[in-house]
């Protein structure tokens, strides 16, 4: 083949590249580029959700968040919830995929029993545990009559309504990370099980050295996905509490809620999504940085 011929071979193979790539591109663009930059627009500008009020201010609406005492309670109660959910949800789903991990009826039925939550909407999810949560009539109440004491009002306790909402989000969530370890341990050598049982090595040898760094790419995807996913908690706070008592349920992205929609501060409000965006992004790349770390 001539140097002209190859190199027109080359011309059409990148064009049927940049046709494939095209409708992804547009979506990309459409859908996460332009509304990032948009949002950072209005986030220099005093906006409001409704009306033509759109005065440019700078980076006033920023200055203003270092200042702001709810917004930092906010970050607080969230920072506390991450802590309390990302680590338990991580390892309470790769216990549950060790358990019913291999074959067996048993372990099919209690497969689709811990997945089928994660079906659910979040109004569902929160009907169910505020009803067993409930110290009026909630499905404790008996017990708590039973040894002799008075019912717990969990969602209105200043210490316990956090755990509570957390508690919920564990039972709601961790389907989909145990699927994920399911499919991470489905794609280990059966080879590997093999020597260790000829060499008589222990469960915990073999969970050490065979199970956990197989599936150590898993376990940071699991880890990822969790952050960024507990960061923006909303609807469980905003219908088990409303962000009580006493603001300690308030989450950052219910604060955001309230400051866009219910005073329609747009501007304000999305200066704190990019704060938001910027503890998401740089607690997801110390996980991916720890990970890495930890291959080398």
């Amino acid at each position: 083949m001539s140097a002209n011929s190859l190199a027109k071979a080359r011309r059409r193979d990148a064009l049927s590249a940049y046709v494939f790539l095209a409708p992804f591109a547009v979506i990309y663009a459409t859908f996460l580029v332009y509304p990032f930059f948009k949002g950072l627009w209005i986030s220099l500008h005093d906006w409001e959700l409704a009306g033509s009020y759109r005065e440019y201010i700078g980076f006033r609406n920023y200055e203003d968040l270092w200042t702001d005492t709810i917004f930092w309670k906010t970050v607080g109660n969230t920072l506390t919830f991450v802590a309390m959910t990302v680590p338990t949800m991580t390892l309470l789903a790769l216990v549950l995929a060790l358990a019913v991990f291999g074959q067996g009826r048993l372990k099919d039925v209690l497969r689709s029993i811990f997945f089928m939550s994660s079906v659910f909407s979040v109004s569902v999810v929160t009907l169910i545990w505020s009803m067993v949560l409930s110290a009026d009539n909630g499905l404790l109440v008996p017990l708590f009559h039973l040894i002799g004491m008075k019912p717990v009002n969990f969602l209105g306790h200043p210490t316990l309504a956090m755990p509570s909402i957390a508690l919920t989000t564990l039972w709601w969530g961790v389907g989909l990370p145990m699927a994920l370890f399911l499919a991470a341990l489905s794609q280990i050598p059966g080879e590997l099980y093999e020597a260790a049982e000829l060499d008589h090595a222990s469960r915990f040898t073999v969970l050490t050295r065979i199970t956990l760094p197989s599936i150590r790419q898993t376990v940071l995807l699991v880890l990822v996905l969790q952050i960024v996913g507990q960061f923006q908690i909303f609807g469980q706070a905003q219908l088990m509490t409303q962000g009580g008592p006493a603001n300690r349920t308030r989450t950052l992205v219910q604060y955001i809620y309230e400051t866009s929609f219910h005073d329609w501060q747009v501007g304000y409000a999305t200066a704190m999504s990019f704060g938001l965006f910027v503890l998401m992004f740089g607690f997801t790349m110390l996980q991916l940085w720890l990970g890495r770390k930890g291959d080398e």
